[in-house]
């Protein structure tokens, strides 16, 4: 093992993961719908590309965050400045569904897709720029943040089409019944983005630079885009087979609906109101534990300890774990139901809350937040990956997926403002009893989760046409 190259010993874990769960996957009981193999065949080829242009959206995405803690003792960043530019971001993200969402609907998944690559490739070049500006005298801290903000949010915006894009152009091919197992496949990619984009990003920065933590992930990106260009299409029957029923709360419906109308029936469902509270307060946590628990780990740990130089491999083996288990018992126990998994997710992120909260200091504390982390990823699979299309039909997927993954994104804006003003700063932050805010405001947002989760125990979703 030691004879490995670092970074096959930080990927060896993941792909031995993966494989594990192929494995399991592949002997679960399958739901039989009648597709034929030559069909499988061409949506595994679909879903394929479209899963990595998702997953490495994820390595322009985050990469900011993975070298916060650098920038910061470095001199060049604030965490405070950090969780500015952030939230601003995360804002946009959120607001952005009111454009994006009924693009999509009306362009179709493939085209926004290939909008969010080259957007995203195009302003990871931008911050590349910027940061070799910076390192080279020429731009000044002031500068630097204006510039970064800028970029950053305008990334944002591409970047909101991705989850938006990856439901429209898979509700088509996949059954409300197959579309569980799918929800953890969402994790898995969400996992596999944030590995990326955390200790690779981390690891590019230690040996290459801030300005190549952009450059390299700019490059993939834009690899994504042409495999998208030549294999994705947004329907079976673009790819030259049969559209078929998917069962979903577009069954039945002729045409594509207004704006308007879409908005009205997704609102005129309590769910839907419930789905968006939910996602809401998932945004929050996600962000809290991934973002500031870096933070966390970089003030009170140091850059060298485990958990901080894995926290990448760490989050992408917890997601995955979390992704596969919400999608098994979505479909194989709770009858394709998604709020009975998210009850269950949401009570595990109490518990890790409540022992975050008490192990402030110990260097046990992050186990329990790998474990907030592999519950949340599977709630954000189970809403915003899977009851979106559910219950907003593949036919407005765009809009509904959007309305519901903007606000997991409102929530995330929210904690980036509050941490941003409340975190300890400079030597304070060394000080472990300084963060208690960090796992006490998650606390009161687990339990409203929590809460609405149980409200929609029952719910499933309602075709078109009345059946």
């Amino acid at each position: 093992m030691s004879d490995l190259p670092h970074w096959l010993q930080k990927l060896l874990p993941i792909l031995l993961l993966l494989v594990a769960v192929a494995v399991v996957v592949r002997r679960l009981p399958k739901v039989e719908l009648g597709h034929s193999e030559a069909f499988k065949k061409r949506r595994l080829a679909n879903w394929i590309p479209l899963g990595l242009a998702y997953a490495f959206l994820y390595f322009g995405r985050y990469n900011l965050s993975a070298i916060a803690s650098e920038l910061d003792k470095a001199g060049l960043l604030a965490k405070s400045v950090f969780n500015e530019i952030d939230g601003v971001g995360q804002w946009v993200y959120g607001i952005a569904f009111l454009i994006n969402g009924p693009l999509t609907d009306r362009f179709g998944g493939r085209a926004t897709m290939i909008a969010a690559t080259a957007g995203s490739a195009l302003m990871n070049a931008g911050m590349a720029i910027v940061f070799a500006r910076s390192s080279a005298g020429e731009l000044d801290g002031e500068a630097l943040k204006s510039a970064l903000m800028l970029l950053n949010a305008i990334n944002m915006y591409f970047q909101s089409f991705g989850a938006v894009s990856i439901v429209k152009v898979n509700a088509p091919w996949f059954h409300v019944r197959e579309r569980g197992v799918l929800g953890g496949l969402f994790g898995i990619l969400i996992s596999l983005g944030l590995y990326f984009s955390y200790d690779w990003s981390l690891e590019i920065y230690r040996k290459l630079g801030a300005s190549m933590a952009f450059w390299i992930p700019a490059g993939v990106i834009g690899a994504c885009l042409v495999m998208a260009l030549v294999l994705v299409r947004d329907t079976p029957g673009h790819a030259g087979f049969p559209d078929f029923n998917t069962g979903d709360a577009s069954s039945g419906q002729v045409g594509r609906l207004s704006f308007g109308e879409v908005a009205r029936r997704m609102f005129s469902q309590r769910v839907i109101w419930i789905i968006v509270g939910i996602e809401f307060c998932s945004g929050f946590l996600r962000q809290a534990v991934m973002k500031q628990g870096r933070l966390y780990l970089g003030a009170i740990e140091g850059r060298e300890s485990f958990f901080y130089a894995n926290w990448g491999m760490l989050m992408c083996v917890a997601g995955i774990l979390g992704g596969v288990f919400a999608g098994f018992i979505s479909d194989h126990v709770f009858s394709s139901r998604r709020g009975p998994v998210s009850s269950v997710l949401y009570a595990g992120m109490l518990l890790g809350a409540v022992a975050a909260y008490f192990l402030l200091g110990e260097p046990s504390l992050g186990w329990s937040v790998v474990f907030m982390s592999l519950c949340v990823i599977g709630v954000h699979g189970m809403l915003s990956g899977t009851a979106s299309a559910d219950f907003g039909g593949s036919k407005n997927a765009g809009l509904v997926t959007g309305i519901i993954d903007g606000f997991v994104y409102l929530g995330g804006g929210a904690q980036a403002f509050l941490y941003g003003a409340k975190l300890p700063k400079g030597d304070a932050a060394a000080d472990a009893a300084n963060w208690s805010i960090w796992p006490g405001a998650m606390l009161p947002v687990v339990i409203i989760g929590l809460a609405l989760c149980a409200t929609i125990w029952n719910a499933r979703p309602k075709s078109a046409g009345g059946h």
